[in-house]
């Protein structure tokens, strides 16, 4: 969260039927570069701007690589690929040749055959014309379009905080998905790529999933955020074994370059910007601003590109603010004039909160499937206002989020300067090391050995060997 205000970063993320499906779209069509053009910069302020340096030349370089064995541009410079700054695993493509993949993903991925399988899906949902053949829905990127899926259903209520980037999310059927996976198979194994690599990319999300869920006190319970759009699973990690195998291409055959993708990644961010703010287990941190607060346990908080957002079974919340020192009655007013539906606030109540000047108002808003409550919390702090909007069901008023709207605190300068970032660090494994030694180098307080065999792809019962490169999530 840069500059906080009432908008949270929209999340289109990896998804995945025979290996010779057809591609509908045979070149990038005049309409299809205006069309990209135009959505380009929206999605860079949506997904935290584009990251700049050596790992943004290198994912540029694979990205153009892949797409074009599309067929859809006819040389690699009519691809615009991008490397977002954002912690979310993430990577998707537009129309018009513009390729996107998240600086988070990229270090979730352990060579360069997998970052390719990634890219090469997603161009393949552009070929395949997938976005024609679904409703299209307009998302402005608030929190409401959050709540009314995981806890109204009603897309009226969806309309929260207009004020974002207007931006197309794709529901994709599983056949999409694994016509996409096939693509993108296609596409890297013409590149020269293994194409077992996109069966390794699906099981490392897979890994990844279970360990968020599990961080998030949510172990086994409910969909993945990205795979309330994009369904994954084992059954489809073995399908794209067998597509990868109808290629003829044998296991172990074709190059990976993982050593050279490590050593490309060495160094790059990890988890929050600093300078967006840091979301620490349950409490957030921004150190530019100088606030803090802490969510509910067992809540899951994400940290958009200017916003963030806290959900969980009992409710969904979004922290924004920041841009000046509006009057509180004005800010929360403004806060509900932007929800729509003719949203309005009721009686203003004020208070104090950690020696801040606050003030709430609460209303009852109606949903296909019932009743919610939704509540602005305000606050003055130094030179900003900041609010929670929280909706939760009728009659439970701040709910789970009591302690929540309490915990929002000032930072002062020595706290704020010692919050720290995280960065991938490439190590090699020496002769006295084991998974327990370098996950004890890893920069967590908890699940240090679980989160090193996520990040570097090993099983439950894997093991490193003297001489290979591993990759360490260390502060700095």
């Amino acid at each position: 969260m840069r500059k906080l205000f009432a908008g949270m970063a929209l999340t289109m993320l990896l998804g995945g039927a025979g290996y010779g499906v057809a591609q509908s779209v045979r070149s990038i069509s005049a309409a299809d570069k205006a069309t990209g053009a135009k959505a380009h910069p929206g999605l860079l302020q949506e997904f935290g701007g584009a990251y700049t340096g050596r790992q943004a030349a290198y994912a540029t370089q694979v990205g153009r690589k892949v797409a074009i064995r599309s067929g859809l541009g006819n040389a690699e410079s009519e691809f615009t690929v991008t490397l977002l700054d954002s912690s979310v695993n993430n990577a998707f493509a537009i129309p018009g040749g513009y390729v996107y993949v998240t600086r988070q993903l990229m270090t979730l991925a352990n060579d360069e055959a997998e970052l390719a399988s990634v890219l090469g899906h997603e161009v393949g949902h552009v070929a395949a014309r997938h976005s024609a053949s679904r409703n299209r829905t307009s998302i402005f990127g608030q929190i409401a379009s959050v709540a009314a899926g995981v806890l109204t259903g009603n897309q009226a209520v969806g309309q929260l905080v207009g004020q974002g980037a207007q931006l197309v999310t794709l529901r994709f059927s599983r056949a999409q998905e694994y016509a996409a996976d096939d693509l993108g198979i296609r596409y890297i194994t013409a590149a020269g790529w293994d194409p077992f690599a996109s069966a390794d990319m699906l099981a490392a999300l897979n890994r990844q999933t279970a360990l968020d869920q599990a961080v998030a006190g949510r172990e086994g319970q409910g969909l993945p955020t990205w795979a309330s759009t994009h369904p994954n699973g084992e059954d489809r990690v073995r399908r794209a074994e067998t597509q990868a195998a109808k290629t003829g291409v044998q296991p172990g055959t074709r190059p990976r370059n993982r050593d050279t993708y490590l050593a490309q990644i060495d160094g790059l961010v990890w988890g929050d910007d600093p300078k967006q703010g840091i979301v620490d287990g349950q409490t957030f941190r921004h150190p530019q601003l100088k606030i803090a607060f802490t969510a509910p346990a067992g809540f899951q908080m994400s940290n958009g590109a200017d916003a963030v957002t806290v959900s969980g079974s009992g409710g969904q919340a979004q922290f924004g603010g920041g841009s000046g020192a509006a009057g509180l009655d004005q800010h929360i007013q403004q806060v509900f004039a932007g929800l729509g539906q003719g949203a309005q606030p009721g009686p203003i109540q004020r208070t104090t909160v950690n020696g801040m000047a606050a003030a709430s108002s609460s209303t009852r808003a109606q949903t296909q499937q019932g009743a919610v409550d939704v509540t602005v919390f305000a606050y003055t702090a130094g030179t900003g206002t900041y609010h929670f909007l929280l909706l939760t069901p009728a009659g439970s008023g701040l709910g789970p989020f009591q302690s929540m709207v309490q915990s929002f605190t000032r930072l002062s300068d020595a706290e704020a300067a010692r919050i720290r970032g995280k960065r991938i660090q490439i190590v090699t494994v020496g002769a006295g090391d084991s998974v327990a030694t370098l996950a004890r180098r890893m920069a967590f307080a908890d699940r240090q050995e679980q989160r090193f065999r996520v990040l570097n792809g090993l099983e439950a019962d894997g093991a490193v060997r003297a001489g290979e490169k591993v990759k360490l999530v260390v502060n700095g």
